[in-house]
């Protein structure tokens, strides 16, 4: 098995311009900017070293990765997750930080050839969140800051498109209000901007007019949304330490809101299925918000193809030699302005339960990863998904279709209707099983659909966001079923299934999946039985010592300490605490008598092995 790049130990290293400031003259001339050479919080992305990753976060260690591949990425540079944890620990930013931004605005200024706030050539830019950890759609960004009116007025000329500029003054106070001011308003897109700020100064606070003020807010709401209750609850439910911090990626723009333009997201191989076609969407005359917040249902890939055939090649292109390079299937943001191809992000792919099983098997018999990496990709969550119920054959004929929609994660979820996240977990606290129903779903529906036995939504594609965290968590997801198809479904016990996308009338019947007759299922069980340093079985030995821990539900913990060496320990918690199963290793257990298997087999083979682990 070669070694794939991401192996290799890259030093951390400040990534140098060989171009200095002092000559370039910016709009505020008189301002003294240090040199980035000796930034302390702050690093330029692009050539030289990988910086690592807990320092940069994920989403900027994707940048400087793209960069290093010759792949076209815009230039950006990245405010560290130490800057993060100084800004929550003291309450404020580090004294030097503010002129290290300056720094990084004015070596963007000099890759792009914009002015950062001024004309001719204004230079807007992303402010986006990255953990070293993946929490997609968990934390803020904020995109086209930098624009005001008279940004507005240089861009409408410089692109020979008033309304584009337009648009793109609106997006941005949007964002910029509903993020840093915590305002939610519906801008009118046929007010002029300055009805616009008016508007959201009436709730309360002003959208700064300055560049480097509106950037400085923007910084701090990204700090900030490390802690909100979407973030912790998230890391909470996947098990992510609450003191890694975020760092912020400060990127150039670039538009996909302009003639022969668009944005997308590409999957390496179907992140549904597992499938090893690659799989993604396109929205032509968009940016990315477009597509990530479900309001708008993109199209399938093959519209780029049609559209743009050459940056569709390249896109592919681009999609293998990151797959290639990573070892992994590849979730890539993209976006094509006038005709030119930008990747913004790209980062290893949540998948669903069975995509993730298929996926990994594949890439064992494809010579890309180990069977340990293999073990290591799928969880004992996942796989208890895949052996949960199923529809039994012949239960959909003749059942009443609700609503139909697009598949976007499988399995299948029976339970009530509700279309408020607070109520759909404040039901299933009482034991109610619920489907969580929206218009379209953000980062503040997390506890309810961790709480849901499935998720629905009127609006959005397969890359929503109710999509990609549906197969994060595991649950059967519909998208897109249609404007004000689920209002009227509120109170009604249904049955969804996310293979198909279709929601049926009332509770079918279903059934429980068999691990022996699904071949990949057996044949991570075979891998997993040849890594775990204990035996899982259905029967125990005839002469085994059983400590039947069914029997001592509530004082697992005192059955543990007092475990003879060699036991046999039978229970349904093993296959359903992949902590109990390392416990039962720890004490010196022998075997684990359990049902279903693979869930504690892959749980102990893990324990073995905890390096490949993901």
């Amino acid at each position: 098995m070669g070694q794939r790049r991401e192996d290799r130990k890259l030093p951390h290293a400040l990534v140098r311009t060989s171009r200095g400031f002092a000559a370039h003259r910016r709009p505020d001339a008189g301002r003294m900017t240090m040199s980035i050479d000796t930034a302390q919080w702050l690093l330029t992305l692009g050539g030289g070293a990988l910086p690592d990753r807990n320092l940069i976060g994920g989403k900027a260690w994707s940048i400087a990765r793209m960069s290093g591949l010759g792949l076209h990425v815009p230039p950006a540079f990245v405010i560290t997750t130490r800057a993060c944890a100084h800004y929550l620990a003291e309450g404020s930013e580090p004294e030097s930080l503010a002129a290290e931004i300056d720094a990084g605005v004015a070596w963007l200024e000099q890759q792009t050839g914009r002015l950062f706030g001024a004309g001719p050539s204004p230079l807007l830019v992303s402010v986006r969140s990255g953990a070293p950890v993946s929490m997609p759609g968990m934390m803020d960004t904020v995109l086209n800051l930098g624009i005001n009116e008279e940004t507005e007025a240089a861009l409408g000329t410089e692109c020979g498109d008033a309304a584009f500029a337009r648009d793109t003054h609106r997006r941005f106070l949007d964002l910029y209000a509903q993020i840093v001011l915590k305002t939610e308003i519906d801008l009118a897109r046929d007010e002029t901007p300055a009805a616009w700020r008016d508007a959201i100064a009436s709730q309360g606070s002003a959208v700064p007019v300055g560049a480097r003020e509106q950037l400085a807010g923007a910084v701090r709401a990204v700090f900030e949304s490390w802690n909100s209750r979407r973030a912790r609850r998230y890391r909470e439910h996947n098990n992510i330490a609450h003191d890694i911090g975020t760092a912020v990626t400060v990127q150039a723009m670039v538009f996909g809101n302009m003639e022969r333009s668009g944005t997308g997201v590409l999957f390496s191989r179907n992140p549904l299925t597992g499938d090893p076609a690659p799989y993604g969407e396109y929205l032509g005359c968009a940016q990315g918000e477009d597509i990530v917040s479900g309001k708008h249902t993109p199209m399938p890939l093959d519209a780029l193809r049609e559209a743009l055939p050459d940056v569709h090649d390249a896109l592919l292109a681009a999609a293998s030699l990151l797959e290639k390079e990573d070892g992994d299937v590849q979730d890539i943001e993209f976006t094509v302005e006038r005709g030119k191809l930008y990747l913004l992000q790209a980062r290893a792919a949540k998948r669903a339960p069975l995509a993730a099983v298929r996926i990994a098997v594949d890439m064992v018999r494809e010579g890309i990863i180990s069977q340990a990496e293999a073990i290591g990709r799928v969880s004992p969550e996942q796989i208890r998904i895949l052996l949960s119920p199923q529809l039994a054959d012949g239960a959909a004929v003749g059942a009443r279709v609700l609503a139909q929609g697009e598949a976007a994660s499988p399995g299948v979820g029976v339970g009530l209707i509700v279309m408020d996240s607070d109520h759909a977990e404040a039901a299933a606290r009482e034991g109610t099983s619920v489907i969580l129903a929206r218009e379209t779903t953000s980062p503040n529906d997390l506890h309810g659909m961790i709480a849901a036995r499935a998720i629905l939504t009127e609006q959005g594609g397969s890359t929503s966001h109710a999509a990609v965290v549906g197969r994060a968590l595991g649950r059967p997801c519909v998208v897109g079923c249609g404007v004000g198809s689920l209002h009227g479904l509120e109170g009604q016990i249904v049955t969804v299934v996310g293979q198909t996308g279709t929601v049926y009338a009332g509770e079918l019947p279903v059934v429980m999946p068999r691990e022996e007759e699904n071949e990949t299922l057996r044949l991570l069980s075979d891998w997993s039985r040849q890594l775990a340093r204990i035996a899982v079985v259905a029967e125990a030995r005839a002469d085994a010592h059983i400590v039947d821990f069914d029997d001592v539900v509530g004082e697992e913990q005192g059955a543990f300490a007092v475990l003879p060496h060699g036991a046999t320990v039978k229970g349904a918690l093993f296959a359903n605490d992949e902590t109990a199963v390392r416990e039962a290793i720890a004490a010196g257990a022998a075997e684990i008598v359990t049902s279903p298997l693979l869930p504690a087999l892959l749980a102990a083979a893990q324990a073995s092995t905890p390096d490949q682990k993901e």
